[in-house]
């Protein structure tokens, strides 16, 4: 399973509607969260998601991105939590790290891990890995690719049947890469299971320009979720502010081939109506969603 829920969708400041920035992840049961702004571990309540986290992946250090992190520490240690947390992020996450323990009031039951990152770091795990993407947000920002390691290829169940495998235990150390032997004939999995199959890819742009980095990056991916602050016709602030354009997100879309987009970080001055957000984003690549509270996107895997 690869299920992402937006907890937070919303721009620098929390509106009635949208609450600063925070995406939830769940792949094979391993629980994550990419960026944590004030008020996430409410979100997370009403999602429903729980709160076992193994770690949580921080873009930049402004507020909006940060702020949720030591409430819902807080929360988590009070809840009984003993197992370690992970927090990665760019320059300054060792820091922030340092400063809420050494703030003493979180009696913690369990151990904080700092991990500081940089363009091209990879975290390996054992069915997908996370690598760190340099962004343009005038201080230290980063983007994160999730990329699911490829799958064994379809297994040929008549094939095997045909060399004599008999139905059972002997089919699935095939599919696992074991050679097996039957009535003194060796069986190898190449002449049963088809070629490997690619896993899936999720990329998170965070605050940014768009860049090159992250388009690179999102090549193919299944799904890009992308800084969309603000609409085409105030580009000029987009520059200044160091954010993009729903239009512009969607050209690096395009660019970068991806099957799906979905606009995040909403500007508060588009809380009544984002229709020109999609229609600007739409012009450009169709397949385009503007991110709401608590929407949940499940990744099929690929045939």
């Amino acid at each position: 399973m690869l299920r992402v829920t937006f907890l937070g969708t919303g721009g620098t400041l929390p509106t009635p509607d949208r609450n600063p920035s925070a995406i939830f992840i769940n792949i094979h049961g391993d629980t994550m969260l990419f960026d944590c702004g004030e008020g996430t571990q409410q979100q997370m309540m009403r999602a429903k998601t729980g709160m076992k986290l193994s770690s949580i992946f921080v873009t930049h250090y402004h507020a909006d991105h940060f702020l949720g992190i030591p409430g819902l520490i807080q929360t988590m240690s009070f809840n009984g939590r003993t197992e370690p947390l992970d927090i990665y992020g760019p320059a300054w996450t060792e820091q922030f790290v340092n400063f809420l323990i050494e703030l003493g009031y979180f009696r913690l039951n369990f151990k904080i891990n700092a991990h500081e990152l940089k363009g091209g770091d990879v975290i390996d795990k054992d069915k997908y890995s996370i690598r760190a993407v340099e962004t343009d947000h005038g201080i230290p920002s980063l983007g994160y690719v999730l990329l699911e390691k490829p799958r064994p290829g379809r297994f040929n169940r008549e094939k095997a049947m045909e060399l004599g495998v008999p139905i059972g235990p002997l089919f699935s150390k095939l599919h696992q890469g074991e050679t097996v032997t039957v009535n003194g004939l060796e069986i190898h999995p190449d002449d049963v299971v088809g070629p490997l199959r690619s896993g899936r890819k999720l990329v998170y742009s965070g605050d940014t320009r768009p860049c090159e980095g992250i388009e690179k990056e999102s090549r193919d991916a299944d799904l890009l979720i992308h800084d969309g602050t603000m609409a085409h016709d105030l580009h000029e602030w987009a520059v200044e502010t160091k954010h993009s354009t729903t239009k512009e997100a969607a050209q690096l879309a395009k660019n970068a081939g991806v099957m799906k987009l979905i606009l995040t970080h909403i500007s508060s001055r588009y809380s009544e109506n984002t229709k020109q957000l999609l229609d600007d984003a739409k012009e450009v690549f169709v397949n385009t969603s503007i991110a709401k509270e608590l929407m949940e996107i499940v990744i099929p895997l690929p045939e």
